[in-house]
């Protein structure tokens, strides 16, 4: 799995003009992509990751603060660019694979009792932030 933190002030996602997450205090969006051979070692590492860097103020973390996190869907994290123009997306997990490992991010994340706003997999979506610092951090698990 590959996720991309980045430190927001403020942060909304919206679909087809329905809000489905949000936040006006400092928080962190995540975008989450999964691969092929993903699974329950790797889902736990990115969302101990997501609830446990120190990225707030202070040298604080998510948890810390019980600050608010949007976990958005991503598969062009695993974009593959070397050659020509147009990116391959074969790294990237099928829906089928996918959605089940980010909801299970979603899910860890709200076990150890964090905030946590959605996307809409698979959706075009429309995902706003005012990125604080500006701080912007990539995760591999």
């Amino acid at each position: 799995m590959r996720a991309v933190l980045q430190r927001a002030k403020r942060a909304s996602v919206t679909v087809e003009g329905d809000v489905t997450a949000s936040f006006d205090a400092q928080g962190i969006v995540a975008l989450v992509g999964a691969t092929h051979d993903d699974g329950p070692e790797q889902v736990a590492t990115i969302a101990r990751k997501i609830a446990e860097l120190r990225i707030l103020d202070d040298e604080r973390s998510a948890s810390d603060v019980d600050a608010p996190i949007i976990v958005v869907s991503q598969f062009t994290l695993y974009a593959d660019v070397r050659k020509g123009r147009r990116p391959s997306w074969n790294g990237a997990a099928p829906g089928p694979i996918a959605e089940p490992l980010v909801d299970a991010v979603v899910e860890a994340l709200r076990e150890r009792g964090l905030t946590v706003g959605t996307g809409v997999f698979g959706a075009m979506m429309d995902v706003e932030l005012v990125n604080d610092g500006p701080i912007t951090i990539i995760v591999e698990a």
